[in-house]
């Protein structure tokens, strides 16, 4: 990956909607060049896919949390599938440290971000959770 691969996904994630003859032209290369890159970028899985990022408009009406999850040994597979089938559940990391899992949860009340919480402390093999509410964006960084 190059400066001009680098440069396209920038530009990507800020708009995955950008046509290949607007992002040639912001980048001043030939369409075609621009296409090739693309193509490479996607057949090597650089690019998995496009999708849409959420605005505020719509986040704002959402109580969002990071929960860290202590987890029994050898119980990850069963919590994995318990937690794929709570919609609120939007992401799931394993980490190190002292707590073994990262969920990100969204809500559109505290009430159902309560229920959530139970919901995932009810799941055999967890130790404990914590819950960290989130108040503000304040960068966002993420491609």
């Amino acid at each position: 990956m190059d400066d001009l691969d680098r440069d396209m996904l920038r530009l990507l994630a800020g708009d995955a909607r950008m046509s290949v003859a607007v992002m040639a032209r912001k980048l001043k290369v030939a369409r075609s060049t621009c296409q090739a890159r693309l193509e490479r970028l996607e057949s090597s899985g650089v690019i998995a896919g496009y999708t849409l990022r959420l605005g505020e408009a719509l986040r704002a009406g959402r109580i969002r949390a990071s929960v860290l999850v202590s987890i029994e040994p050898r119980s990850q597979a069963g919590i994995l599938s318990r937690l794929k089938a709570i919609p609120e559940v939007e992401r799931v990391h394993t980490i190190s440290g002292r707590v073994d899992l990262l969920l990100e949860v969204g809500a559109p009340t505290t009430t159902a971000l309560d229920a959530v919480l139970d919901r995932i402390g009810e799941i055999d093999g967890v130790r404990s959770s914590e819950s960290l509410i989130h108040l503000s964006t304040k960068l966002d960084r993420a491609l």
